[in-house]
């Protein structure tokens, strides 16, 4: 049997890099996966390989600083399936590494939004069909940035502790009614999130980057991917509340 055998998963900034990792892994593992980017022409073509290889998936438009389009994803998956089971919390973007002296209004604004105010949105759109059905299980894509404070710039860093914060928080309320809530906390790892750094700070680039030589290695996509599908399946039915960091031993030094 797989280990998601016909549950319906969410995965949110599945057009490439870690969604589009965990996407393709979850529909491998039986999922009917509804993989949501704002880049469609890249989450269609996921769409397409996914049911090339056999898999089952949806591409849905979706940015998730938008509530109408956290709406629409969430709906639209019950509409098909009369249930949700996974909500994968992954679409995020980076901050120019902007520490606090620097960092604008827009820049603050738009990457909590992304990072923080979309996954508690989703998170707060799928919890009545969890309550509904007797359970389900959200995985949010944290980063080790959410443990220590020189990963990024201050906006980047204050939405990935934050969201932690939030994963703990519904992780306690909910542990009652069948809802599971964890975090992965990713070291570097080999996606395009780098093109969302535009016009990168020189102090903070420079006093984030000070610690990377003791990173040992970068990640692949698929080995968060890996981690995900745990959290997601069975296998972890006693793990909640939980901030897994997979990161090679990086922020063991």
């Amino acid at each position: 049997m797989k280990k998601l055998n016909q549950r319906v998963a969410l995965v949110t900034g599945a057009a490439s890099g870690i969604g589009e990792a965990i996407a393709r892994l979850f529909a491998e593992e039986g999922a009917r996966v509804f993989a949501a980017d704002v880049n469609v022409p890249g989450v269609r073509a996921v769409d397409a390989s996914i049911e090339a290889a056999g898999g089952s998936a949806t591409a849905v438009e979706t940015d998730v600083a938008r509530e109408d389009h956290i709406r629409r994803l969430v709906d639209q998956a019950e509409a098909a399936h009369g249930r949700v089971d996974v909500l994968v919390n992954n679409a995020g973007i980076m901050d120019d590494f902007l520490p606090a002296g620097e960092v604008t209004d827009p820049v603050w604004e738009r990457v909590l939004a992304v990072n923080l105010a979309g996954p508690m949105r989703a998170i707060r759109r799928v919890l009545p069909i969890f309550l509904r059905q007797g359970g389900g299980v959200i995985v949010n894509i944290s980063s080790i940035a959410g443990h220590q404070g020189a990963r990024a710039g201050a906006a980047y860093t204050s939405s990935k502790h934050a969201l932690i914060g939030l994963t703990r928080n519904v992780a306690f309320d909910y542990a009652g009614r069948g809802v599971r809530c964890n975090a992965i906390a990713p070291g570097a790892i080999a996606t395009n999130i780098r093109a969302t750094i535009l016009h990168p700070s020189t102090l903070g680039n420079e006093r984030a980057m000070c610690g990377f030589a003791f990173n040992p290695r970068e990640g692949a996509p698929v080995e968060i991917a890996r981690v995900a599908l745990f959290l997601a399946c069975d296998d972890s039915s006693y793990v909640n509340g939980a901030m897994l960091t997979a990161d090679s031993g990086w922020t063991a030094y």
